[in-house]
C-alpha cells in the first residue's frame, strides 16, 4: 500500500508546527499527508496552551467576582469552583478547536493518516495504524514536527495520581488541599496561579535563586510578590532530594532540610525532544548533543528535502515559533527561499497577572554592551510606567502592573519590552511590531495612543526612556 504523488509533502506530527505547515503547503499547491498518532493540534491545543488558559480564565473571573462588592455588585455567598464544570468547559473549548483543524484539513484536501510514523529512509515513512496494520507513505519531501514530551525523571516517578504532570493537572476531578510544584518556570508559575486561585495551598520550589529565570529580573521579582499575595509559599535556590509516597499523601524532602506533606506533586521541570524511535538514524539525519534535530535557518536538516520544526529542533520551544518555522520549511520545500529570524519573538506568560515580553532583558542588554567594550550604564536606557498611573487601569481595577522598555542610548533602538499586568500578552505585540519594523523609541512615543487604554502605558514608558513621560512625577535632580 504505497502511494507516490508528485510534489508530495509528508509531515510527521500535527501540532502547531505540523498542522500550520500542512495548510501552508496546500495553499501553495502541494499534495499533503499528515501523520499523527494523537489528537490534531498536539500538546499545545490538547494538553497545554489552550486548556490551561481555559481553566485560568475561570480563576480570573472568580477573582473579579470576589471584588464585585467594590464595584457596586452584590453577590450572595462566597465564590466556589466546580471542577467538573470547569473541565467540561475546557474540553469543549479544546474539542471545538480540534474539529476546526479537521475542517481546515478537509477544505484544503489534506490527507490525515492516524498512526505512528517512522522514517525508513529520507523519503519513505512507515505508518503503524491504531489497529496494528501498516502502510507506507513515499513523498518528495518530509517535515518532522514530532514536538516534545514530559521527561521521565527517576526522582519523580509519575503515577498520574499523586505525582503528576501538567497533563493530569488539567483534568482535576477535585481541588487538592495542598500541592507542591517542582519548577518555577513558565508552566510552574501558571499552575501556581491556577491552583492558588482555586484555594489550594501551593508550595513552589525552584532550583535557581529566582522564579522565571529567563525573564527580566524586575518582572520576575514582581511576579514573585504577586504569587505570595495569592498565598503561594515560594522557595527558591533549593531542590527536592527525595519523594516518599504514602497512601494519602506525599512527603517531599528538600535540600534545605525542610519536609513537606502534600496531596500531590506537580513536576514542571522541562521537556524532552521526541526524536527517538522515528527513524532518524535510518534517514541519516543529524541529532545534537541534547537530542534535538539539527537544522539550518531554512529549517532543513543535513539531509536535503528533510526539514524539522517545532520543539524537536530545540530553538525557542513555543507554539507560535513552531508555526512560523513550519511556514519557512514549506516555502523552502516549494522552491521559495526563506530564512527564519528569531530576533523578535513576543511571548505571553499566562500567570495572574499576565506577563508579555519581547527582545532583551535589561541585564542581557547590559551584558552585550560589556562584551562590545561599551559602558552599560551609558549605553542602555530604561523607561518604566506603572499600571496605576493609567486612567483605564484605575477604572477597571487592574492597577497592579508595570510596562518596561529597554533601549539603546545611541541609536534609540528598542532592545526589549517587558510588561506585567492585565492583557500584557496582547499589549506586547505593539512593541514587537515596532521592533520588527525598526521603529525607534521616539517614533513609538510620538504615535498618538487612544485614551483611555492600557496601551497608553507603553507610550508613557517609551517617553520615560528620555525622561518625558507626562504622567510621572518629576524626578529629583542628581
Amino acid at each position: 500500500n504505497i502511494r507516490r504523488v508528485v510534489n508530495h509533502l509528508a509531515i510527521l506530527g500535527a501540532g502547531p508546527g505540523g498542522y500550520v505547515a500542512a495548510i501552508r503547503a496546500a495553499q501553495l499547491g502541494a499534495r499533503v499527508t499528515v501523520i499523527e498518532n494523537q489528537a490534531l493540534g498536539g500538546v499545545c491545543l490538547n494538553w497545554g496552551c489552550i486548556p490551561s488558559k481555559a481553566l485560568l480564565s475561570v480563576v480570573e473571573l472568580g477573582d473579579k467576582a470576589k471584588k464585585a462588592k467594590d464595584f457596586g455588585i452584590q453577590l450572595s455567598g462566597p465564590v466556589t469552583y466546580d471542577p467538573a464544570v470547569m473541565v467540561a468547559r475546557k474540553n469543549k473549548v479544546v474539542s471545538t478547536l480540534v474539529k476546526g483543524i479537521a475542517t481546515l484539513f478537509k477544505t484544503w484536501n489534506i490527507e490525515h493518516v492516524e498512526g505512528t510514523g517512522e522514517l525508513l529512509d529520507a523519503r519513505t515513512i512507515r505508518v503503524t495504524k491504531p489497529d496494528g496494520t501498516e502502510t507506507r507513505v513515499v513523498a518528495d519531501g518530509v517535515i518532522i514536527a514530532t514536538g516534545s514530551s514530559w521527561p521521565n525523571l527517576p526522582l519523580f516517578p509519575i503515577d498520574g495520581t499523586q505525582i503528576i504532570t501538567s497533563k493530569q493537572a488539567l483534568d482535576l476531578s477535585r481541588i487538592p488541599v495542598s500541592l507542591l510544584i517542582v519548577g518555577g518556570g513558565v508552566e510552574g508559575c501558571e499552575f501556581a496561579s491556577l491552583y492558588s486561585g482555586l484555594g489550594t495551598q501551593v508550595t513552589l520550589v525552584e532550583l535557581v535563586p529566582r522564579l522565571l529565570p529567563l525573564e527580566d529580573e524586575e518582572i520576575s521579582q514582581m511576579m514573585e510578590r504577586e504569587l505570595k499575595k495569592r498565598g503561594v509559599d515560594i522557595r527558591t535556590g533549593v531542590t527536592v532530594d527525595q519523594i516518599v509516597r504514602q497512601p494519602d499523601l506525599v512527603t517531599a524532602h528538600l535540600r534545605d532540610g525542610l519536609s513537606l506533606n502534600v496531596e500531590q506533586v506537580l513536576v514542571s521541570v522541562g521537556r524532552g525532544f521526541n526524536s527517538r524511535g522515528i527513524g532518524l538514524e535510518k534517514a541519516g539525519i543529524q541529532v545534537g548533543t541534547r537530542g534535538e534535530i539539527v537544522v539550518n535557518d531554512r529549517m532543513e536538516t543535513n539531509v536535503p528535502g528533510v526539514y524539522a520544526i517545532g520543539d524537536v529542533v530545540g530553538k525557542a520551544m513555543l507554539a507560535h515559533v513552531a508555526s512560523a518555522q513550519g511556514k519557512v520549511a514549506v516555502e523552502n520545500f516549494m522552491g521559495r527561499p526563506r530564512t527564519i529570524d528569531y530576533d523578535v519573538i513576543p511571548t505571553g506568560i499566562f500567570t495572574l497577572p499576565e506577563i508579555g515580553r519581547v527582545g532583551l532583558t535589561e541585564q542581557q542588554a547590559r551584558d552585550r554592551c560589556v562584551a562590545a567594550g561599551k559602558d552599560p550604564q551609558q549605553s542602555v536606557k530604561v523607561g518604566r510606567f506603572r499600571y496605576g498611573g493609567l486612567g483605564k487601569a484605575q477604572a477597571t481595577g487592574d492597577i497592579q502592573g508595570l510596562l518596561k522598555v529597554v533601549a539603546d542610548a545611541e541609536s534609540d533602538r528598542i532592545l526589549g519590552v517587558h510588561i506585567l499586568g492585565a492583557h500584557a500578552a496582547d499589549l506586547v505585540h505593539e512593541a514587537a511590531l515596532a521592533m520588527h519594523l525598526g521603529a525607534t523609541v521616539s517614533r513609538v512615543a510620538e504615535m498618538i495612543h487612544a485614551h483611555p487604554t492600557l496601551a497608553e502605558g507603553l507610550m508613557e514608558a517609551m517617553e520615560d526612556v528620555h525622561g518625558h513621560a507626562i504622567h510621572l512625577a518629576r524626578k529629583p535632580s542628581s
